[in-house]
């Protein structure tokens, strides 16, 4: 994959949904936030506000990006609440919607069998090229995400999804393949990619992720 320069940018994945609850595949099915969510997207806006006045980032300055996934676009809409000015319009970008996962999408993760698709937490660096009927693979998205980059501009702030984010860390960190395939990016946060290493923020805490 080619090496792009990256700027620093914030980034946020979706709230909680009833299919992330039930570990359904989700991927491209337009399913949207439940109340769980619903909160962690109103934090996240707060936390995203207290970020920008600890780093001297003006709000109204920056573009707004979004992927037109409803769970990812009310995300975006609660998040934009907690402040108090006008901020630029929202762009919804479709090349930050989630990896398709076709014919898997609405099934248990239990249900699939081995052979068809693996959990996060078996996955190997080969999961990255499988693709099921009907959908796409990472390197799929990550086409999608290095054409993205070229409009992403500094300090933007990005709300999409859990793959994406994936997908990100190996692009943007070189974090290897197989690790992120089995990390499990979190809800509820807010991810700083600054100098090519990703800080993640919540209410509580905050952390940086290592890479071997």
């Amino acid at each position: 994959m080619t090496v792009l320069e990256w700027p620093d940018f914030y980034f946020a994945r979706h709230g909680e949904t009833d299919w992330n609850r039930e570990q359904r595949y989700q991927g491209s099915r337009d399913i949207p936030l439940n109340r769980t969510g619903q909160l962690q997207a109103d934090a996240n806006g707060i936390l995203l506000r207290e970020l920008f006045e600890r780093d001297g980032v003006d709000p109204t300055a920056l573009n707004w990006f979004a992927s037109p996934l409803s769970r990812a676009s009310e995300t975006m809409d609660r998040m934009r609440a907690a402040f108090e000015v006008q901020l630029p319009p929202v762009i919804h970008d479709k090349r930050l919607i989630e990896i398709s996962f076709g014919n898997l999408e609405g099934r248990l993760h239990s249900e699939i069998a081995r052979e068809q698709a693996i959990a996060p937490g078996q996955r190997d660096a080969s999961y990255w090229q499988f693709r099921p009927d009907g959908g796409e693979n990472y390197d799929d998205v990550a086409a999608r995400l290095v054409d993205f980059a070229r409009e992403l501009t500094h300090h933007a702030v990005v709300v999409a999804h859990g793959g994406v984010l994936r997908v990100l860390r190996h692009l943007v960190e070189g974090a290897p393949r197989g690790d992120v395939l089995n990390w499990p990016p979190p809800q509820g946060v807010i991810a700083h990619f600054a100098g090519r290493r990703m800080t993640l923020h919540s209410a509580l805490n905050t952390w940086d992720i290592e890479i071997d």
